[in-house]
C-alpha cells in the first residue's frame, strides 16, 4: 500500500504506542477504529523501520472489537473458511472476493436505509416507525445467501455441511434481529 496524499500517517513506537503524524498527538486502537469508521484513510508505520504494518494493526483493532463488546461480526463458520483458504489455491481470490462482497453488502446497506428514510420520513418518532420486520428479514436473507453461494464456489465439497449450518444461523439471526426490532418498538412507543 503506497501512501498518497491525503493519506493520514501513524507511527507505531516499540513501546506500542501509535502517533498521528496528522495532529501531532498520540492515539490508541479506539480512536483509529473511530477514524475508520467516519472514512478517514491512515497507514500505519513501525517508527523505526518506516515499513506498513497497517493490515496488523487493523486486524488488532477487529480483535479487540470482537472481545471488547461480545458482539461477533465474524461468526465462528465463517473464521473456520476463511483459515481453510491459508495455503489453499483459490488464497489469491479471496481478498479480492471479499472486498467486493463488502462493497456489494454496503452498497446494499445504504439502499435499505433510503428505503426506510423514504418510507417513514427523515426523524421517525413512535408509532411512526413500524419497520417492517420482512424488510429487514429479506435483506438479511439475500446477504447471507450471496455470500454461501460464492463460498461454495471456493469450496464445493463443503457445500452440504455448509447449507445446513447457514440455514441454522441464518434463523438465529433473524431471530436476533427480530427481537432487537421489538425491543427498538417497545423502547419508541414508550417515548410517545
Amino acid at each position: 500500500m503506497g501512501k498518497n496524499e491525503s493519506q493520514i500517517v501513524i507511527k507505531k513506537y516499540a513501546n506500542r504506542r501509535l502517533y498521528n503524524t496528522g495532529t501531532s498527538t498520540y492515539v490508541t486502537l479506539d480512536d483509529l477504529a473511530v477514524m475508520v469508521k467516519r472514512g478517514e484513510d491512515f497507514i500505519v508505520q513501525d517508527a523505526k523501520s518506516g515499513e506498513d504494518i497497517t493490515h496488523s494493526v487493523l486486524t488488532q483493532i477487529i480483535f479487540e472489537q470482537e472481545s471488547k463488546t461480545g458482539n461477533t461480526l465474524l461468526p465462528i463458520s465463517f473464521l473456520r473458511q476463511l483459515i481453510s483458504f491459508y495455503g489453499d489455491q483459490m488464497q489469491m481470490v479471496v481478498p479480492s472476493y471479499l472486498e467486493h462482497s463488502m462493497q456489494a453488502f454496503t452498497e446494499q446497506q445504504a439502499q435499505m436505509r433510503e428505503q426506510i428514510t423514504k418510507a417513514f420520513g427523515e426523524t421517525p418518532i413512535g408509532k411512526n416507525l413500524k419497520v417492517p420486520l420482512q424488510l429487514v428479514e429479506e435483506q438479511v436473507r439475500r446477504n447471507t445467501e450471496m455470500f454461501h453461494q460464492a463460498m461454495q464456489m471456493f469450496s464445493p465439497f463443503m457445500a452440504a455441511p455448509a447449507a445446513k449450518e447457514s440455514k441454522k444461523a441464518e434463523a438465529k439471526d433473524i431471530d436476533e434481529l427480530k427481537e432487537q426490532l421489538r425491543a427498538l418498538q417497545t423502547k419508541l412507543d414508550n417515548l410517545g
